[in-house]
């Protein structure tokens, strides 16, 4: 048993996602575990995360929904991270972003003069180049231009991008964005975990200049790149090649095994200051977190609320708090769901008011969470409530007879609805449970798809027919204060958009909201956004998925982070003491 067990635990609830309220929220944890001198130091952390860990390429499809983002932002840091309140905050150790006057928004990127990979390969802007052209949706298939050389999840804000201007090697680059195209969120653009090291590819690839190779169009030099981009950094446990791994940040990877996790250690050409821990374990969800944590591996938890079985948090001081991912239903448009009138029928089935109250995050006063009505929409954006209300109150509680009108459109007076989620995880089994007893009286049969193999692309695959997720379908930490991913997870041709749900106008809307922040505008196509989708259903939103988040007692520095970044994303100031 942890020699700490006997300490209580000590739980904090937050009630709202804003701003004001996440600050608190971090200072509140940072006095949890303040600063002690007292006792040794220890040498290894252990962090625990909900998510697989199978890329290093947070990027591509399968990473956007791996805990890249939670294991890598200090392996792989760029010019900005999601912090705490959501937004991206400049990273200085890597270089400045400026934007500078002009008609077209124009950004100069300078990496910092010292930084290098680990491999003691200099940063330069080729690093910039590449992550442009994986992300940017430019480069095609010879033949089929509508099927992308890179599988970026997004091109969100790259695909405005007009060009890059590079020298081979250098140390800075400015980037254009097109005429009109001004993306609001371009302080996010070239963040942690998105600049991969353009010459790892450029030498497997057998491209002597990456740089000239995109300025150039040269399809058969980018299909090499583009290869080796999607799938090369493939991470098999007990199987990594540590020359294709080379770290940018304090830490890099030193080995990834089932048995003794994904180690981190210190990187020694690492420019900024010393990691104040020189090890770090990252333990995926398929390590069997709860034997991980009680035979004293992990100090750091970062897990949606009761998604691992059997865990026990005595010895840590734990918040709860709601994140800025909406746990949603990510629905097929093939099979029963081909029709809105198939995906109607199964909204209108669900007890999304008591799914809410059950397994939301609760108020501070004791009320019960309420549903996220929205999908492109913060809660605690300005415009939300008038946004919100253009759900008008529909789908909150189970209608059989509308589900039943509904489903004999599709001329299917029984059905089945296979959810999929990644597990084990005790809550979303009990969300798919109340919702097989709800629409049961429908006709609608619901069965429980999640597994350890599960990923979202088995929606696109046929496999299921609803996701259980967060945020643009991902498993475990999501969400930032930015519309940006929510928005792009539902344009047509996104790779995250897993459902392949497309509406012309809906695909406008996004593109028009990605450069006008203007509160008119946001008011205006938001609410004409979500009267397209509360009709045709490609997703149903359901509350903002509540986080629980343990520091071992004795952690200095551990900090809460409700989004994408996980509590992981200052891991390299981690003290623990005992």
């Amino acid at each position: 048993m942890r020699a700490s067990a006997r300490v209580r635990t000590r739980h904090h609830r937050a009630a709202a996602v804003s701003g004001a309220g996440l600050l608190a929220t971090v200072v509140l944890a940072g006095t949890l575990v303040g600063c002690s001198d007292e006792g040794e130091q220890i040498p290894s952390i252990g962090y625990a995360i909900d998510s697989t860990v199978t890329t290093y390429n947070a990027g591509t499809v399968a990473g956007s929904v791996s805990g890249a983002r939670q294991a890598f932002a200090r392996v792989l840091p760029g010019f900005s991270y999601t912090g705490p309140e959501g937004g991206p905050v400049a990273d200085t150790d890597i270089g400045t972003a400026n934007a500078v006057p002009g008609d077209a928004l124009t950004v100069q990127y300078k990496l910092n003069p010292n930084s290098v990979y680990s491999d003691g390969v200099p940063m330069s802007c080729d690093d910039l180049v590449l992550t442009w052209a994986a992300n940017s949706g430019r480069f095609t298939r010879p033949g089929e231009a509508t099927v992308p050389l890179f599988d970026a999840a997004s091109t969100a804000g790259y695909s405005d991008i007009d060009r890059v201007d590079c020298q081979t090697g250098a140390k800075e680059a400015t980037v254009t964005f097109k005429a009109g195209r001004n993306f609001t969120d371009w302080r996010s653009l070239f963040g942690a975990t998105s600049m991969m090291p353009a010459h790892v590819v450029a030498r497997a690839a057998g491209v002597p200049d990456l740089v000239a190779a995109v300025q150039n169009s040269d399809n058969e030099a980018l299909a090499r790149i583009a290869d080796f981009w999607n799938d090369g950094w493939t991470m098999t446990p007990g199987e990594l090649d540590l020359a294709l791994f080379p770290a940018s940040g304090p830490y890099k990877v030193e080995s990834f095994s089932a048995d003794e996790g994904l180690v981190l250690v210190e990187n020694d050409r690492w420019w900024g200051n010393r990691p104040a821990t020189s090890r770090i374990v990252v333990w995926p969800k398929a390590s069997d977190l709860a034997v991980r944590i009680a035979d004293e591996s992990v100090e750091v938890v970062d897990v949606a609320t009761g998604s691992v079985p059997d865990i026990e948090l005595g010895g840590f001081d734990v918040t709860d708090v709601p994140s800025r991912s909406v746990e949603q239903f990510v629905l097929a448009t093939s099979g029963l769901f081909e029709t809105p009138a198939g995906r109607r029928a199964f909204a209108s089935c669900l007890p999304r008011e008591e799914l809410a109250a059950q397994f939301g995050t609760a108020a501070e006063d004791g009320a019960a969470a309420a549903s996220v009505d929205t999908r492109f929409t913060a809660p605690d954006s300005l415009v939300y409530e008038s946004v919100a209300a253009t759900a008008g109150g529909r789908y909150e509680t189970p209608d059989t007879t509308a589900a039943t009108a509904a489903l004999a459109e599709t001329d299917n007076t029984a059905a089945t609805v296979r959810i999929g989620y990644l597990g084990p995880d005790p809550r979303r089994a009990a969300i798919v449970a109340a919702v097989a007893a709800a629409c049961a009286p429908a006709g609608i049969t619901v069965q429980d798809a999640g597994s350890e193999e599960f990923t979202p692309s088995m929606l696109r695959d046929g496999q299921v027919d609803a996701l259980l997720a967060g945020t643009a379908s991902a498993p475990g930490a999501a969400g930032t204060a930015a519309p940006t991913t929510a928005m792009y997870a539902l344009r047509g041709g996104s790779r995250n958009n897993f459902g392949d749900y497309a509406n012309g106008r809906v695909d406008q809307i996004v593109d028009q909201l990605a450069v006008d922040s203007s509160t008119a505008t946001q008011l205006s196509l938001s609410t004409e956004a979500e009267n397209i989708l509360w009709s045709e259903v490609p997703t149903v939103p359901l509350f903002n998925q509540p986080r629980t988040v343990g520091f071992a007692t004795g952690l200095e520095a551990g900090a809460v982070n409700p989004t994408r970044s996980g509590a992981g994303w200052n891991m390299d100031r981690w003290v623990l003491r005992r």
